[in-house]
């Protein structure tokens, strides 16, 4: 029986990776680099640390971690109000939380992007349990962030579902070694060991109505 959904955040609840992409590429810009045409598929489901990393090593980045992020926020959070929730994955949160089920995010985005964007989608409240890159040492596709979560919640590994888009994502969760899914929307391919759910419908089926 699950009693706890661990959610992704960017692509999963929240249609944002297509801001975040563009706020990368105006930061690059900004230092004088060309973001390359494949920049989405290079940096969607990684975290921020990573993503630093290969803009030195590959592009020649000469920002501090510190000014490349300010850079980023200034273009994310300028084009804010672009962001929206999935409306289907929202009411799925909505009707999973009227059942008690047990929820929780865990992002690879940093504590200042996480707020704004459950803030948007309708889903912050206090004592919401979220894990931001900033909440531990290693960031997705390490499984440190969704174990937390689930420590968080009091339940162990095997009562949860974790619900994804990406491949870094579903390689955290793999590891984690906790059933795992892919929302519809998503732009990757499910991996092996990973479903992709025909509908949220089908989440909450299986969730509320376990056979």
């Amino acid at each position: 029986m699950i009693k706890a959904v661990l959610w992704d955040m960017d692509g999963t609840l929240v249609d944002s990776e297509g801001i975040a992409v563009s706020a990368l590429a105006l930061a690059m810009e900004e230092e004088g680099l060309t973001p390359p045409t494949d920049l989405m598929q290079r940096v969607v489901g990684r975290s921020a640390d990573e993503i630093y990393r290969d803009m030195v090593n590959t592009f020649g980045l000469r920002a501090s971690p510190l000014e490349w992020e300010r850079r980023k926020h200034h273009f994310y959070f300028r084009a804010a109000d672009q962001l929206r929730g999935y409306d289907d994955a929202v009411l799925t949160w909505h009707r999973l939380d009227a059942a008690n089920i047990r929820q929780a995010v865990v992002s690879n985005s940093d504590r200042a992007i996480v707020d704004v964007n459950l803030r948007v989608a309708g889903l912050a409240r206090p004592g919401l349990v979220t894990v931001a890159r900033n909440d531990v040492l290693r960031g997705k596709p390490d499984p440190e962030g969704y174990l937390r979560a689930a420590y968080l919640l009091g339940v162990e590994p095997r009562e949860c579902l974790i619900v994804e888009d990406s491949a870094s994502g579903a390689a955290a969760a793999l590891s984690a070694g906790i059933e795992t899914v892919f929302v519809p929307h998503s732009h990757s391919a499910a991996p092996a060991g990973v479903r992709t759910l025909s509908s949220m419908s089908q989440l909450q089926q299986e969730v509320l109505e376990p056979v």
